[in-house]
């Protein structure tokens, strides 16, 4: 049996993995075609799907009109044998409604301050 079906993690667990992870690094094109690579926060959808909000004109957004390629890669681990991430290709959207962004941005707070923002 190869090495890599041996760690491989199961779609559970990838889904867990991503759930846990701290930050996410955000992975989109420049005008160049080089790399621009961002830690970002991010909650992940019972589908899998990841969500992060950024302002509408960061570079990472103006990246994604252009060109809606990316890649995201969380990670963890010291130790080489402790080591283990996740890589995702895909396209992404980027959404402008209000309600959705709002609802966003209270999930990501949940998340990162352990609890519904006050108001």
């Amino acid at each position: 049996m190869q090495r890599r079906k041996e760690i491989a993690l199961t779609p559970a667990e990838q889904q867990q993995f991503l759930e846990e992870s701290h930050t996410i690094i955000l992975s989109t094109l420049d005008r160049q075609g080089y790399p621009h690579s961002v830690a970002m926060w991010y909650v992940v959808d019972p589908d899998g799907t990841v969500l992060m909000t950024t302002f509408a004109k960061s570079q990472k957004a103006l990246n994604l009109r252009r060109d809606p390629r990316c890649s995201l890669l969380v990670e963890s681990g010291r130790k080489y044998e402790d080591l283990k991430g996740i890589l995702v290709r895909g396209r992404a959207t980027l959404e402008a409604d209000t309600e959705r962004v709002l609802d966003l941005l209270e999930r990501v707070h949940e998340k990162y301050n352990r609890g519904p923002a006050a108001g």
